[in-house]
């Protein structure tokens, strides 16, 4: 296995115009795990507290997610966000937010992970993401990150020197433009690259996602859903996704990222279908072809141009 996941394994409390769901298992390498795994193997870098459930990280277990780099801290809580989302399921108000184990953690890398060929940073400190980095021997054949404005708010410094080391920034439209000073994406892209990452993946949520590369552009759409329960965890996702088929591939070219978008996509898709990460614990092998199918036939199209 050669795929890494750096991130938080943590509890959320979410509700939103559907429902609430209470206390349930979140956090970004969750969920990136949970969907990465339908491809790859992964070996995940966390850490919770006593409290999380041992179950879950038997679940884990099963589906090929080594859990060696996830350090359990049994006397202290796991990392804990509550929120709600408004009527428009874009924006949210934060109502608690409890770092807990989160506050001080210091990854350590394995010594049986150093085979990593794909490294997947989660949105976390870019001080921690970038401590992994340096603990690798040797560099991953593709490093992607995952952050956002918090960090670009509270940790510049320490994000600027993570971009300098990565292949792949994830990031929405509105960190985009916080991170380059320019409202066009494209002046973004073009700034934001400038930073260090030769690939850029701007997430515009239920209006898609656009991928920037060496002055090339791809713009991939996201599915049309009847109903969109829970988007927490959807961009992370996304990621899992992603990076999944690329490990998968063990193909970088940017061809190949066309399709590790378009995956990523579709698992973005079932994830905001029920809360937390239940429905990707529920889907087959036969649930992704068929919405890899459906994302086929959404962007598919013959055209006569006239002369």
């Amino acid at each position: 296995m050669s795929l890494v996941v750096v991130g938080s394994m943590a509890f959320d409390d979410i509700e939103t115009p559907f429902g609430k769901s209470n206390k349930i298992v979140g956090g970004a390498a969750t969920y990136i795990a949970w969907c990465a795994s339908n491809f790859t193997g992964v070996k995940q870098i966390s850490v919770v507290g006593g409290d999380f459930p041992e179950e879950e990280l038997e679940a884990l277990t099963e589906r090929n997610v080594l859990l060696e780099g996830v350090q359990i801290k049994k006397d202290e809580k796991s990392f804990f966000w509550a929120g709600r989302y408004h009527s428009d399921m874009n924006t949210r108000d934060t109502l608690i937010t409890e770092l807990n184990v989160l506050g001080d953690f210091n990854p350590v890398v394995p010594e049986s992970y150093q085979d990593c060929e794909f490294l997947m940073l989660g949105n976390l400190s870019p001080a921690v993401q970038l401590s992994v980095i340096n603990q690798l021997k040797n560099k991953p054949k593709l490093i992607v990150l995952d952050t956002m404005n918090f960090w670009m708010n509270v940790a510049m410094d320490d994000l600027k020197k993570v971009l300098l080391k990565i292949d792949v920034l994830l990031v929405n439209d509105s960190e985009a433009r916080e991170l380059s000073g320019e409202f066009s994406l494209v002046k973004a892209a073009a700034k934001i690259m400038e930073m260090g990452p030769k690939y850029l993946i701007i997430k515009k949520g239920e209006h898609g996602a656009l991928l920037f590369y060496n002055g090339q552009v791809f713009y991939a759409p996201a599915l049309p859903l009847e109903d969109v329960f829970d988007p927490t965890g959807a961009g992370d996702t996304f990621a899992g996704g992603f990076i999944g088929h690329l490990a998968k591939t063990k193909d970088i070219s940017f061809e190949n990222m066309k399709t590790a978008i378009i995956v990523g996509s579709a698992m973005a898709s079932f994830c905001v279908e029920k809360f937390g990460v239940q429905r990707l614990k529920e889907i087959s092998k036969n649930d992704i072809d068929e919405r890899l199918q459906e994302f086929v036939q959404l962007v598919s199209f013959d055209i006569d141009l006239v002369s």
